[in-house]
């Protein structure tokens, strides 16, 4: 069963945060963090109960008594969901681009046809 440090180091790693970033965003110092994970000692209160906080879609059971998924499964969905945007929006930018290029080669090919 992983320890509380290593599940917040996961949630830190998962979000793309620095050890500094995630102290700002659970409203404690960098230092009380860093000290957890050099000394190895398991986050106080505070610690828990404002990354819950700043994390909604951190489920708490998997976190507290590791049960479940990490992410709540309304989080699952929207990361779905967002994934899918992020594809489509991929996808539109593809086509624009090969529907400019069609029309470049259009007008390319009517130069030609005009010379010839």
């Amino acid at each position: 069963m992983p320890t509380l440090n290593e599940k917040i180091r996961e949630i830190i790693s998962i979000y793309k945060l620095s050890d500094r970033q995630f102290a700002i965003k659970i409203g404690v110092t960098q230092s009380v963090i860093g000290s957890m994970f050099q000394k190895g000692t398991e986050p106080s209160s505070k610690v828990i109960r404002n990354t819950l906080s700043a994390f909604p879609e951190i489920s708490a059971d998997w976190f507290l008594r590791d049960i479940g998924e990490m992410l709540n499964t309304k989080s699952k969905e929207v990361e779905r969901i967002n994934s899918l945007l992020d594809t489509i929006a991929t996808l539109q930018e593809a086509i624009n681009a090969k529907s400019e290029t069609i029309a470049l080669l259009n007008e390319r090919i009517k130069q030609l046809e005009k010379t010839n």
